[in-house]
This record gives C-alpha cells, sequence and structure tokens, in this order.
C-alpha cells in the first residue's frame, strides 16, 4: 500500500470520522464493488475512497452502518472525485443518495482524450502510468459474502490507491496539452442525473426492431415498459421477468388470456396466470386499443434516403487522420451514427459540430463535405490538400 494507512471500515462512527478528515483533500479517489445478477438494482458491498495518505474499504452491508456523511463527502464541491468507468458507480451514488457526484473526473474519459485509446481499461491505464501491475485474482469474488479476506480488501483497496497517481499524472498531461476543457465538456454529460436513469416508456428502443407496423411497435413498446416498471418493483433483473427475444414474440402473439400467454415461448403458466402475468395481458389490453395517432413511429423505411456509403466511408478516414494527428480516440471524436448524420444533413444538429469536436474534426469535415478539400496518402499519413475554389461558387459555400 506504499506507507498508505488502509482501514477497513463496518462502523458508522469510523466512517463519520473518515469522511470528516477527507473533506480537507482536494480530491479523493472512489470505487464501488457490487453485486447485480440476483437484483434489478445493484446491491452495494463495498465503497473504496482514498485521500492523499490514507484508503479505506467502507462496508456498506455491516450492522448498523449509515453511509449519510459519505453522501455528504460525494457532494461536496470543494473535493473532487475521482472515479474510472464511473458510470456504474455513479448509478449507484445517484440511487442511494439521489444526486450524483460532483464535481467529477474519470480517467477513462480522460485517458481517451489523452490518447490512450478506446475506453481504456484501469489495469492498462495503471501500468502505463506508474509502471504497477494490478492483481486480478479476487475479480469475481462475491462481494455480498461475508466475512471478507485481507487479500479481497487488499484487491479493492489497490482500485483507489493507484488511481491517485493515475488521476495526477493524466491531469498534468492534459494541462500541458490544454485539454481539461474537453474532459470538462464530458464530464457536464455525466453529472446529469438523466444519464443515468431508464425511462421505462423508452426501454423499447434498445430492442432495435426493424418492423414498419405500428400497432405492433406500439405493443412491443408497452410490453418493454412494463418489464422495466415490474422489474424495478420486483428488484429483480428483467431477464428473469422476460428475455429481450420474448417481447416481439408476446407482442405478435397479442394473448388477452393466461392460457394464451402461456403458450408464448418461454412463459411458464405459473407466470401467465399469477400477479405478473395478470398484469402484463392488462398493458397488452391497453396497448392493443391505445389510437393510432399515439403508437411509435418506425424506423427509416427502406427506401428512405440514405447517406453515401463513400461519404460516410471517406469521413471515416478523415475522422482517423484527426484522431491519429491529435492523439486521442477516434470513438471519443465522433461515432458512425454521428458521421452517417452528417453525410445526410450537414446543418442538422450533431455531436460533432460541438464544442471541441467541432475545433477538432467538425469544421474539417464540413469542408470535406463542400468539396473544399481532399484527403491523399502522404507516404504513411493521411494529408489535407485544400482545393482551388470552384467557379462561381465563394470558399466555404456549396
Amino acid at each position: 500500500m506504499n506507507g498508505d494507512r488502509l482501514e477497513f471500515i463496518t462502523s458508522a462512527a469510523a466512517l463519520a470520522a473518515l469522511c470528516a478528515r477527507l473533506e480537507n483533500e482536494a480530491f479523493v479517489t472512489v470505487d464501488t464493488e457490487f453485486m447485480r445478477e440476483r437484483t434489478y438494482y445493484p446491491e452495494l458491498c463495498l465503497v473504496q475512497i482514498a485521500g492523499a495518505a490514507e484508503v479505506a474499504v467502507i462496508d456498506a452491508q455491516a450492522e448498523g452502518m449509515d453511509l449519510a456523511p459519505l453522501g455528504r463527502l460525494l457532494a461536496k464541491p470543494e473535493v473532487v472525485k475521482v472515479f474510472h468507468a464511473c458510470r456504474q458507480d455513479v448509478e449507484i451514488f445517484l440511487q442511494l443518495f439521489g444526486a450524483v457526484p460532483t464535481p467529477l473526473f474519470d480517467t477513462q474519459v480522460a485517458a481517451m482524450v489523452a490518447g490512450f485509446g478506446d475506453q481504456v481499461g484501469y489495469d492498462s491505464l495503471v501500468q502505463a502510468l506508474t509502471g504497477a501491475h494490478i492483481d486480478k485474482a479476487h475479480r469475481f469474488s462475491d462481494w455480498a459474502a461475508r466475512p471478507l479476506s485481507r487479500a479481497q480488501i487488499a484487491y479493492a483497496a489497490a482500485d483507489v490507491t493507484h488511481l491517485r497517481q493515475v488521476y495526477e499524472r493524466l491531469r498534468a498531461r492534459l494541462e500541458k496539452e490544454g485539454r481539461l476543457d474537453w474532459v470538462a465538456e464530458e464530464m457536464a454529460l455525466l453529472t446529469r442525473p438523466e444519464t443515468y436513469r431508464v425511462e421505462p416508456e423508452q426501454a423499447w428502443e434498445r430492442l432495435r426492431l426493424r418492423s414498419q407496423n405500428r400497432r405492433q411497435l406500439g405493443l412491443v413498446r408497452s410490453i418493454a415498459a412494463w418489464r422495466e416498471h415490474e422489474a424495478q418493483r420486483l428488484n429483480l433483473p428483467r431477464g428473469r421477468l422476460l428475455k429481450d427475444e420474448q417481447i416481439p414474440e408476446i407482442a405478435s402473439l397479442a394473448p388477452e388470456t393466461a392460457e394464451a400467454l402461456a403458450k408464448a415461448r418461454g412463459v411458464s403458466p405459473g407466470f401467465a396466470k399469477g400477479k405478473s402475468g395478470a398484469s402484463l395481458l392488462a398493458v397488452i389490453a391497453e396497448a392493443k386499443a391505445a389510437p393510432e395517432a399515439g403508437l411509435p413511429q418506425p424506423e427509416r423505411q427502406r427506401d428512405a434516403p440514405k447517406p453515401s456509403p463513400a461519404l460516410v466511408a471517406l469521413l471515416k478516414v478523415l475522422l482517423a487522420a484527426t484522431a491519429e494527428t491529435h492523439n486521442v480516440a477516434a470513438r471519443l471524436v465522433a461515432s458512425g451514427e454521428d458521421l452517417e448524420a452528417l453525410a445526410m444533413d450537414e446543418t442538422a444538429p450533431n455531436p460533432a459540430l460541438e464544442g471541441w469536436r467541432r475545433e477538432m474534426f467538425g469544421e474539417t469535415a464540413l469542408r470535406l463535405i463542400r468539396g473544399d478539400i481532399a484527403l491523399s496518402a502522404q507516404g504513411k499519413r493521411i494529408k489535407i490538400v485544400e482545393l482551388a475554389p470552384r467557379p462561381g461558387v465563394n470558399p466555404g459555400q456549396g
């Protein structure tokens, strides 16, 4: 532990004392261990937190534990909360305390801005920036089981111990390169509570169905929303109620009785005749009677206009070259969907045309689309070639 004080906290009084000390830190590093195999909501088992000279592993399941002091620390604006790949951790704290930890710094996002590739893992980043190696022997521990061994506690503590040095070195590098503002833009998204909340009425969109039947899609939407609400009510994984592939099948059957529902693949008679089955049948009946105007729109028809595959491919080359030149992860600059949307309509709102992304890539992409520049191979790199203005066309106009 490099001389750090390591404390395994199992009482509310010890946690309160720890948080009182850490309130004076410039930043703390934070991680969690949780279980989710049997529940809808993550079951918090441990919270690991480190200051400049101490590391603590908090037993969130200890008898009489009150996590309120931790919530106050995570909300303290003077202390930066440093995570690696923070989304699941933040989701837990949002559920517990009703607020996202702020201010927030995610070293995975920062590493993408600093050129360490797409979604670099914690152990790889630690090795690259500190030379240390993370022992992953306890990665698949049952963190809800008690007692925990010393080796498990030490493993958990390592997730925040090395993170301090990773944060300091990443921050110094980004500050030198003038990219801290880029990270701040990304953190603005991660500090919005809606980033972590699942809206049941939108859950069907994750299924990515290609059906053009609006009534069928309406049934799918209602069944997917029901599954989300019911999984939350019972605190069960959504797949334990219905698997993704069962939802469109049940929508196609549109059953009206428990016997008809039980004919769907994977649906047991017990489920169909029980409380959950009855509520699902009620939802299906309501969806079948819904007015046409309220039904969801299908995805773009196959004969609808599509972007030129060649232009999209050209934008991908430009993106790769830009990312290589600026040493930043291409995926962070623009997604494939962003490029397709840009090729379809350069005037429509697009993440690639906002903030630092527009400055680095977006403006150049627009010039490529408008024919102001071309791409050329020069040795083993891509070069941007300025083109002479076309007769009768002002530079920068199509």
